[in-house]
């Protein structure tokens, strides 16, 4: 069979619109497309490949439990979702584990765990959900409503009840919504979606003193965030605040589908037997590779890598700006950075991240005002060096400048 980009327009949804180019092969932090010109990847895809494309030791693990078991259902448990479970809860504040498919699913799990505790504890007048506007959770229908952004979540008739949204780093507008009414606060510790934007530690802290006050249970959505991302294992490691439900995907699978729900035993016992369920949660194939990811990514010399890789990431993005004053910042923390757009080329992240591709790089965006940076926890410093010197030249592109950054 002949595959080109035109077979997707044939054959799939048209809620998608890929690139023109179709990537056959990855390799750390390189990828190929059908015509075998190599790309450097700054997208890691969304947050995803942790660990590169291909990691060997990955792959590997892959290959050994591709070998043993595949597939159980919840009927029965299986060894690497025992295991990885253990791990995450002895890395983390979590006491218990509930796995899911997909960073959606963790957080419709937190959603439904938190209104069932509230309703166990205090009755069904305590239902309200508060989050905050331009935040990202999902696209199920519960999860995109929770988001607060409309634009993803209108038109798909009446919305789930009793959700609430307050403006992101500011406590006023969050204390003005929160009540005894409030059973749960769902907040990203370092917004993705909405433009890599970092909160202050006084407002995390100013909303987990509100929850405590008010009996709502505090969930931080660390799926972007989460397994390494900005340097620490979770963001909320380095905000000294604690949650009382974190979920985390994406990184946490290395590229391979899972999800993850951590909560206390008291939160938890609230999911009582058929209360929720998933076929695929906790499946042993992706259970083993995730453990194997879990592995690699919670120590020192990763996560301190992090911190010494954003350091290059940002002395290159700010050395591009000085020669073409086209950001106004450079956001973010550890290796989830976003370079936003001054006034003069507001609107217009798509144009980088198009001409990005043009120069054999792949970024992101983050809305129209900013390009997201957001790759292996691993990626060589020579490749961020080249990612960045073929990165000058897209933004020399767009700006119209002479290409001159080295």
């Amino acid at each position: 069979m002949n595959v080109t980009r035109d077979l997707f327009n044939d054959v799939m949804v048209p809620n998608y619109n890929p690139a023109a180019i179709i990537p056959v092969k990855g390799l750390g932090s390189r990828l190929w497309d059908q015509a075998g010109t190599e790309y450097i990847d700054f997208a890691g895809g969304i947050a995803v490949n942790v660990l590169g494309h291909c990691h060997p030791e990955l792959v590997s693990t892959l290959t050994e439990q591709g070998q043993k078991l595949w597939h159980l259902s919840n009927v029965l448990t299986n060894e690497p979702a025992l295991r990885l479970a253990k791990k995450l809860t002895d890395a983390t504040f979590g006491e218990k584990v509930y796995f899911a498919n997909s960073g959606a699913e963790a957080n419709e799990a937190a959603l439904k765990l938190a209104r069932r505790f509230a309703l166990d504890n205090f009755g069904e007048q305590k239902d309200q959900i508060i989050s905050f506007k331009q935040g990202f959770h999902g696209r199920t229908f519960f999860t995109v409503t929770v988001g607060g952004q409309t634009a993803y979540s209108d038109g798909f008739g009446p919305k789930p009840g009793a959700i609430e949204h307050a403006d992101y780093n500011d406590l006023a507008s969050f204390e003005a919504l929160i009540s005894d009414k409030t059973c749960a606060v769902m907040m990203e510790p370092l917004q993705g979606e909405g433009g890599i934007i970092s909160p202050s530690v006084d407002f995390v802290k100013g909303v987990r003193a509100l929850c405590d006050k008010h009996n709502a249970l505090l969930i931080f959505d660390e799926v972007q965030s989460g397994v390494g991302r900005t340097g620490d294992l979770y963001a909320y490691m380095g905000l000294g605040v604690i949650p009382d439900i974190l979920t985390t995907a994406k990184a946490l699978g290395g590229g391979f589908p899972i999800g993850a729900m951590l909560t206390t035993t008291e939160i938890a016992k609230h999911l009582k037997i058929g209360t929720h369920g998933s076929t695929y949660g906790g499946n042993p194939l992706a259970c083993a590779v995730a453990e194997k990811v879990l592995d690699i990514v919670n120590t020192p010399e990763v996560l301190n890598g992090v911190k010494h890789k954003e350091q290059l990431f940002r002395k290159g993005l700010e050395a591009i700006n000085e020669q073409y004053h086209c950001f106004s910042e450079i956001r973010g923390q550890g290796l989830l950075l976003g370079a936003a757009l001054n006034e003069k080329f507001a609107g217009r992240a798509r144009e980088f991240l198009v001409a990005s591709a043009d120069e054999q790089l792949m970024c992101l965006i983050a809305g129209a005002n900013v390009v997201r940076f957001a790759p292996s926890l691993i990626i060589p410093d020579e490749d961020i060096q080249e990612g960045l010197v073929r990165f000058e030249r897209a933004v020399a592109k767009v700006v119209g400048a002479d290409v001159s950054f080295k």
